[in-house]
């Protein structure tokens, strides 16, 4: 209670000054100045916001300034998650764990290496057919300009011009490609140590695992369930990628096929292989894919594989990507499609590939929660059983 003494002076007919004692209870007074409930509820999630944001940064800063290493781990995290089950199906087997992440591994490194021998190959090949089918195509171009009256003079210009800006072009392409073997010495270390990090996780996934969900500090099926929810996210959302990147390879190939454009196991193993770098990898397979059919069959041809590509990458995928993703994501595709450009903007393109996945745990995080919570609030069974915990994904 707070006590307080005001002292009143007398008006006329009221007699002479005196002190009034008052009391006030501090509970009024901070009623009367207290913030409003939800004024105060907006400004703790401001700062709850600016806090993340902050956090968001500095790990943004801190990877970009360790990417050499981070890159190579994230990549190998994803073969791990995705390989284990592979290496544990083989143990039960009696294969050790040990050869049989070497084997795993093996075979991730020969499709690879076979893959950029075909995509390589094929650009060798094409090379002279794509420059001399620019230079026709700047003839004809030309020749219907002038039919049309233009100055012959500067339709040479612009042939000319036209036909140093694909020599320069092609030039770029080559001296690009003695740029990044220049480099080899960066290259060698992230083959290095993404192939040594996949190795381990492949190996040693369970006890990784194990380690990671004792060091997170969380109740243990808490941590379970999180851990649990980020690998299955991982392994449901590239199960998902591939079927719907094997279904545009077919696609793709039937088309080359069809039309007649050579190297069609080429262009098959490009177009699978891009798909699994979202939206961007499509854009570049069609490319890689139109310049080799423009190359070995004409403009024709390459106006056909571009009809191809669309289809198989726009309206086809779309109708199969809800059924192969859906149940595994669990999130909208317009979400996906959001998310993983925002991942690419700040990370780059591993951001493009393990944006969605992410997301797609933290949903799944967020609804075993909830189911937990509800659990938790139940009565207890009649049977005096405890709550069933959240299934563990098996490693």
């Amino acid at each position: 209670m707070i006590r307080g003494r005001i002292r009143r002076d007398g008006g006329k007919g009221e007699g002479p000054a005196a002190d009034q004692v008052i009391e006030i209870d501090p509970g009024e007074l901070s009623n009367v100045f207290s913030v409003p409930t939800w004024l105060r509820n907006a400004g703790l999630g401001a700062w709850f916001l600016v806090g993340i944001a902050i956090l968001l940064g500095a790990l943004v800063w801190l990877a970009s300034l360790t990417e050499v290493i981070v890159v190579p781990v994230i990549i190998a995290g994803i073969v791990g998650s995705v390989g284990s089950p592979i290496v544990s199906a083989m143990k039960r087997k009696g294969v050790p764990r040990g050869i049989g992440a070497l084997l795993v591994l093996l075979g991730v490194f020969l499709v690879g290496a076979a893959c950029s021998v075909m995509v390589v190959n094929g650009i060798v090949q094409q090379v002279p057919e794509i420059s001399r089918d620019l230079n026709e195509a700047t003839d004809d171009i030309s020749k219907f300009l002038a039919d049309q009256g233009i100055d012959s003079q500067q339709v040479d210009k612009a042939r000319e011009g036209a036909r140093e800006g694909a020599s320069s072009s092609i030039g770029t392409l080559l001296s690009g490609l003695g740029a990044g073997i220049s480099g080899i010495t960066s290259v060698v270390f992230f083959i290095a140590m993404a192939a040594l990090s996949s190795f381990f996780f492949l190996k040693d996934g369970p006890a990784i695992r194990s380690w990671a969900e004792k060091a997170s500090n969380l109740p243990p099926p808490v941590a379970r369930m999180v851990f649990g929810r980020m690998v299955s996210s991982l392994r449901g959302y590239f199960a998902g990628v591939t079927i719907v990147a094997a279904f545009s390879a077919v696609v793709v190939m039937l088309g080359a096929l069809i039309i007649g454009v050579p190297l069609v196991a080429t262009i098959g193993a490009v177009t699978f292989v891009a798909g699994y770098v979202p939206y961007i990898g499509a854009w570049t397979a069609g490319i890689f894919t139109v310049l080799l059919a423009f190359g070995s069959a004409g403009p024709e041809a390459a106006a056909g594989m571009a009809l191809v590509q669309l289809l198989a990458n726009g309206i086809l995928q779309q109708m199969i990507q809800p059924f192969a993703m859906g149940s595994t994501l669990g999130i909208h595709p317009l979400a996906v499609l959001i998310v993983t450009i925002a991942g690419g903007a700040l990370f780059g393109s591993i951001g493009l590939i393990i944006a969605a996945p992410i997301v797609a745990a933290i949903n799944g995080i967020i609804k075993d929660s909830r189911e937990m919570t509800a659990t938790k609030a139940q009565p207890a069974t009649r049977s005096g059983e405890p709550a069933v915990e959240p299934r563990a994904t098996p490693t």
